[in-house]
């Protein structure tokens, strides 16, 4: 499996930006996915995941009410929707991808086994 993470850029706070990760595998119903975010000299963290039928998602604390997560399995996307950016979200973004069985949703780096090459989203205040 071979994600690629895109959408990133420079905005101004306040801003909207949309994520987009694509996946190169036959069946992409078949993987939950997942957003995490790099900040210079953080670890990286949990944003977002959906489960692989997309009737289940999760979202940390830190972007409930700004950001959103979906997918489009038919065309193998997932995209992260962000609004009413600040300068803390300022980091490089990655998509992950697993294989899920079930509908499970999985919000651990460690669960995830698939990785993007990730996209830099800059905030400026």
């Amino acid at each position: 499996v071979q994600l690629q993470a895109s959408g990133g850029g420079l905005v101004q706070a306040g801003d909207s930006l949309r994520l987009s990760c694509t996946a190169s595998i036959g069946t992409f119903s078949s993987v939950a996915v997942g957003w995490f975010r790099q900040a210079p000299g953080k670890e990286r963290e949990f944003i977002a995941a959906i489960n692989r039928l997309a009737d289940g998602m999760k979202l940390a604390d830190s972007v409930k009410g700004r950001f959103t997560i979906s997918r489009d399995n038919a065309e193998n996307m997932v995209y992260l929707q962000m609004k009413s950016l600040r300068p803390e979200d300022t980091a490089v973004y990655y998509c992950a991808a697993r294989y899920s069985a079930w509908s499970d949703i999985f919000y651990s780096r460690e669960q995830y086994h698939y990785w993007g090459q990730g996209t830099l989203v800059t905030v400026s205040s």
